[in-house]
């Protein structure tokens, strides 16, 4: 199979509703700070548990049979915390971060399922991103700006994770699920 014809694709969580408004009621606060960059499309909204990169379709179907074994219960899960990963003192992402009960050993029983086809995350951190910054003039004062919204305590219950397809066009991503995996299988 051609570089070109192996596909994009990682494993991830969605999100309820109730997740999406929250998000789109901080970015609201968010755009009103002057940035140049890029507002996550709420349709797009996920937290990645593993990026698997492009990969050929005998792997990807191998994937697909592995991740079917994962056996996990049901978690309640919330947004916590609200920050920004910044390359050479510049803000580049502004996250959400999502904490609670259960999301690292899925995330811990998804790496041992496909261990042997790809490398073990080095620093899983349960984030989302919610946008992503070219340039701002004011570092500082945006990163303060960004810690200081104030996130509503949204709890949420996740009971399945998929694996998603990416496919990168002129607009942003594009994401397709290709199986979704449900808890207590």
């Amino acid at each position: 199979m051609a570089e070109s014809e192996k596909m994009r694709a990682f494993v991830a969580v969605d999100f309820p509703d109730v997740v999406i408004k929250e998000v789109a009621r901080v970015q609201k606060i968010l755009r009103k700070k002057k940035f140049e960059g890029k507002m996550t499309e709420l349709e797009n909204l996920h937290l990645t548990l593993k990026f698997l990169g492009r990969v050929e379709e005998g792997t990807l179907e191998n994937v697909r049979k592995k991740l079917r074994e994962v056996n996990f219960e049901e978690m309640d899960l919330n947004l916590s915390d609200i920050g920004t990963f910044s390359y050479k003192g510049r803000p580049r992402i502004v996250w959400v971060k999502v904490g609670g009960k259960g999301i690292f050993e899925l995330q811990g029983k998804i790496d041992d399922a496909l261990e042997g086809f790809f490398e073990r995350e080095k620093r899983f951190m349960s984030h989302m991103t919610i946008a992503r910054v070219k340039f701002v003039k004011d570092k500082k004062e945006f990163v303060d700006y960004v810690e200081e919204i104030g996130l509503k305590g949204v709890k949420f219950n996740v009971g399945s994770f998929r694996l998603m397809k990416s496919e990168l066009k002129k607009l942003g991503p594009v994401y397709s699920v290709i199986e979704e995996y449900k808890s207590g299988n």
